[in-house]
């Protein structure tokens, strides 16, 4: 212990040393017995407490709450706690500039899966980390856990592959259903439940509504990065999800906003992002803790909740017909922002928790991002409000799973968000949502291929659009045309066809639009993030936007290779973009590939170019940093003078 640690435990005193030492204990085992009675923060605030008052102290080294007993197994290998931060300064501290892997933080129960010569021998809990309860007969009746390994692939004859146990939320609302249809207490939460299940010496058969998602695998010998990892579970018919890499703080950034947006609303619970260093060798140099491995970091969000009172639900409609839930609240202050309106997620959230006009109900604000329903604390005295019609076209709404879905392709409520998320992707960076909005009622849009019909008579119709500013929108629209593939595409609003995502199919050698019409299901199986269901719904998504897909190549659109090309006139150096540019930025880094160049997300000593767009030089840290690293900087002009010119 440090003089400042043993000055900070002479004033704490052993007394409250002891009390944190009791609290830590007994809240640890009510999380791992599923039935915690504080929240994560106000856990991590005990902890943080205790490890100033003495950082040397034997509680904060146990992984669970208690020590083996008879009737436990050991792990072979113990199953780590991990160490955590809240700030993203700490977290670029500890990667050190060395590459990353993330993946989301589930909010479930750890569990190993040992398999001997292919077959399921052997599944246990974390337990505290050295010994775990055995629930192998419960494993089997999970449906993402297979029974066994296929034979090819390098399987090696004894592995153990470990992950996380939850349960979706739609899986949950069937599961309570079908334990109160059976006489027994109607579960509280989707995380308690799973170690409930897990605990249960009879009804083992509920676990078929459980879930198991693959994080890693130990082998003999193991896979080279964390990134051949995920593909090897996965080609072993795991649910494993595929880790974004990253090699620079921006990356890293944005994985963690994104997670942060998506917090709660999706189909299972996480509360951060985990991130592993890529090179399992540097894993093994690194070592581990008594308590943590010092190769994996999660990073948690900073969450400030507050109680308030529901004034009303709000449903609004997505371009996809998906029904989402908004709670105008009582105002309260949480985290610096005057909140007045609350996400609930889908309407499953809306049933589960009764929710409605006087509900009271706990907020989080995480991130610096829009604030989300946490919990209830009363029930809306009339129950659930729950809408049977689309507040946009007032057609009929079918129940999908978690979602209420309008089936109206023609509804305005989806043409008008569609539009609109085409408008934010492809760039059109002059025409706003209300802008946008007064298009739709002058009659002069009414689904994407519009925009590029307009005129500039017709936009100086529009209230407060003077001749110079309606030949800017109409310049802007037009330069559209031309973009990469993938960008067309993530601003159709294709199901589950996000940027990223576009942009693997595109690499996978889908690199045309006729190709990219051509698709079939089957043919997005090996391109990485793809399941059976997920394929289907793209291409179907894809059928259905074929029409508008067709006017707009009549437009005029002509798509930008994406992806380096090899012999370019910047073929292998690295080019980082900052500042403001008169084109969106990924038609500039697109060309930029095209060139042969490596586009990366920030400047270091082995960056060769710097572009800054006008205005990007003022708050621009990239511009500073390259200055001093004596980086070449060009300008937007420069750039295309170095294209047109051969410069490297």
């Amino acid at each position: 212990m440090g003089a400042r640690a043993r000055r900070s435990a002479r004033k704490g005193g052993k007394g409250e040393r002891e009390l944190l030492e009791g609290l830590v204990l007994r809240h640890r085992a009510l999380y791992f017995r599923g039935a915690p009675e504080i929240g994560d923060d106000a856990f991590d605030r005990l902890e943080e407490r205790l490890r100033a008052l003495d950082p040397d102290s034997k509680v904060l080294g146990l992984v669970g709450s208690e020590v083996g007993s008879p009737g436990k197994i050991r792990h072979a290998r113990r199953m780590l706690s991990l160490a955590k931060v809240r700030d993203k300064g700490e977290l670029e501290r500890w990667r050190g500039g060395r590459e990353v892997v993330s993946t989301w933080k589930i909010d479930g129960v750890g569990c190993s899966l040992v398999y001997g010569d292919g077959l399921l021998g052997l599944a246990k809990t974390r337990g505290d980390g050295t010994f775990g309860e055995d629930v192998t007969e419960k494993a089997r009746w999970v449906p993402s856990i297979p029974g066994s390994l296929p034979p090819a692939g390098g399987r090696p004859p004894s592995v153990e592959v470990r992950g996380e146990l939850f349960c979706s939320r739609g899986a949950f609302g069937r599961l309570a259903d079908e334990m109160e249809a059976g006489g027994l207490p109607r579960p509280a939460n989707r995380r308690n439940i799973v170690a409930g299940l897990l605990g249960r010496k009879d009804g083992i058969e509920l676990c078929r509504h459980l879930s198991f998602r693959a994080f890693d695998v130990l082998a003999d010998p193991p896979p080279a990065t964390e990134v051949e990892k995920a593909a090897l579970l996965s080609s072993w018919s795991f649910d494993a999800p595929g880790p974004l890499l990253h090699a620079d703080a921006g990356s890293v950034g944005r994985a963690i906003e994104e997670a942060a947006r998506w917090m709660g609303s999706g189909d299972y619970a996480i509360d951060g992002v985990v991130f592993t260093f890529n090179d399992t060798s540097l894993q093994e140099s690194m070592g581990e803790t008594e308590h943590h491995p010092r190769y994996k970091m999660a990073f948690k969000f900073r969450g400030e909740e507050r109680e308030t009172a529901v004034l009303g639900i709000e449903w609004q409609v997505s371009r996809n017909g998906v029904l989402t839930p908004v709670a105008h609240v009582e105002p309260v202050d949480l985290a610096g922002a005057r909140i007045g309106r609350v996400t609930l997620h889908n309407c499953a959230v809306v049933r589960e928790h009764g929710l409605g006009r006087g509900s009271r109900i706990r907020i989080v604000r995480s991130g610096e991002v829009i604030p989300k329903f946490v919990s209830v604390a009363a029930p809306a005295a009339g129950g659930a409000e729950v809408p049977d019609r689309c507040p946009s076209c007032g057609g009929g709404v079918v129940e999908d799973d978690v979602r209420l879905r309008c089936g109206n392709g023609d509804c305005p409520g989806r043409r008008m968000e569609g539009v609109l998320h085409f408008v934010r992707t492809i760039g059109i960076d002059d025409v706003s949502g209300k802008r946008l909005a007064e298009m739709v009622r002058a009659g002069l849009v009414r689904d994407v291929p519009d925009l590029y019909d307009l005129t500039v008579e017709q936009l100086l119709s529009l209230d407060k659009t003077k001749e110079r500013l309606a030949e800017k929108i109409h310049r802007r629209i037009r330069a559209t045309r031309r973009t990469d593939l993938a960008t067309f595409l993530a601003a159709l609003g294709l199901q589950g066809g996000a940027l990223p995502t576009c942009r693997k199919v595109v690499r996978a050698g889908f690199d045309s639009i006729d190709k990219v019409l051509a698709l079939e299901p089957g043919d997005l199986l090996s391109v990485e993030g793809f399941a059976e269901k997920s394929a289907g719904d793209f291409v179907a998504s894809l059928g259905e936007r074929r029409a508008v897909v067709e006017r707009l190549l009549a437009a005029g659109f002509a798509f930008e290779e994406d992806g380096p090309a090899a012999g370019g006139l910047l073929a292998g150096k690295r080019v980082c973009v900052t500042g403001t540019l008169s084109e969106k930025r990924s038609v500039v880094e697109g060309r930029l590939r095209a060139a042969g160049a490596v586009v990366v997300g920030s400047v270091g000593k082995s960056t060769d170019v710097l572009v800054a767009g006008d205005g990007g030089g003022a708050p621009s840290s990239k511009l500073a940093r390259a200055r001093a690293l004596g980086v070449r900087i060009v300008s937007e002009k420069g750039l295309a003078d170095l294209l047109g010119g051969g410069g490297g």
